[in-house]
């Protein structure tokens, strides 16, 4: 029974170190037509498909989701990644978005980055 819960104990405290999926550089760019493109960093300990940075979002200043960008994999060993997405509409008016990533067991919670946009 002792080793039976010390495995328990292993397991789930390897869940939960990975911590939460930080926000670690933002690029963006706008385009000639006005929609933007956000390169956003990446920094989270994936450890395989049931933990990892599962997402990215980009947030107006009362926290409406105007963009998301779904990551379809772990990235175990491509600590930090960046990855891009573009055409990217901002409402009028907004001269500050913000920049917040999700994995897969903490959901949000980790750094997030207010950007200003060019």
């Amino acid at each position: 029974m002792t080793i039976f819960v010390a495995m328990i104990v292993l397991l789930i405290s390897g869940k939960c170190r990975a911590g939460e999926a930080d926000v670690i550089e933002v690029k963006v760019s706008r385009s000639d037509s006005g929609t933007y493109t956000f390169n956003v960093t990446i920094g989270h300990a994936d450890t395989g498909w049931n933990h990892y940075a599962d997402r990215w979002e980009v947030l107006t200043s009362d926290d409406n989701v105007i963009a998301t960008r779904v990551l379809l994999h772990p990235h175990v060993s491509e600590q930090p990644f960046t990855r891009s997405l573009s055409g990217i509409t901002i409402p009028a008016g907004e001269t500050m978005v913000t920049v917040r990533a999700r994995d897969s067991i903490h959901k949000y919670g980790g750094k997030e980055i207010d950007v200003h946009l060019p």
